[in-house]
């Protein structure tokens, strides 16, 4: 088995890819709009879209793959008109993530969640501009869904929360990997990963 990306690698890290987002938004978009949700929003993607993420790591098992699904997240995320923050950290995160799975010989299920804990973190490049660039987001926020709304944003987004999305976002990516892992245990089995 060559160690190399193959075309055949690319279509399913699309795929997957897609699936991730598509799950992680199926959770984003409702409660997204209302401004109390926003610091747990990273949290709660970090936990459902572990179970995609699982799956793919059963069929996934070349390095760079976890890296690029994470620049391809953040762009992802940036086209949806969260920003484009997403697409470094993504990159940082997802090779912190793929060298993690690679230590693990991509058959470690304890390297598989500690690697999909860190990958996860790419999702705090979503929360930089409400918390480093206050005034744009606000007004971002106003021109979108009115004053009100922006104000309840900032209000329930102080400079201090950041280490608790951060926090959030990191352990509940732990449980998500969990849940994915138990309902995926015959994948993990048939891939070999224990």
């Amino acid at each position: 088995m060559s160690n190399k990306l193959q075309a055949k690698d690319l279509i399913s890290l699309g795929l997957f890819t897609v699936l991730y987002f598509v799950i992680g938004c199926c959770v984003a978009i409702p409660i997204g709009f209302v401004p109390i949700f926003l610091p747990v929003l990273g949290a709660l993607w970090a936990l459902i879209t572990g179970i995609p993420f699982m799956l793919f790591l059963t069929r996934g098992k070349k390095f760079g793959m976890v890296t690029i699904m994470g620049i391809l997240g953040g762009l992802l995320m940036g086209l949806t008109g969260m920003g484009f923050w997403g697409v470094p950290l993504g990159a940082v995160f997802g090779l912190l993530g793929d060298l993690i799975l690679k230590s693990g010989g991509y058959k470690s299920a304890k390297k598989s969640l500690l690697g999909y804990a860190v990958f996860s973190l790419w999702m705090v490049g979503t929360y930089i501009p409400m918390y480093f660039m206050v005034e744009d987001s606000w007004a971002s926020f106003a021109a979108s869904f009115g004053a009100e709304y922006a104000d309840q944003v900032m209000a329930v987004m102080p400079m201090w929360s950041i280490i608790l999305v951060i926090a959030g976002i990191f352990v509940f990516a732990i449980f998500g990997g969990l849940l994915g892992k138990a309902l995926l245990k015959k994948h993990f089995a048939k891939a070999g990963i224990a």
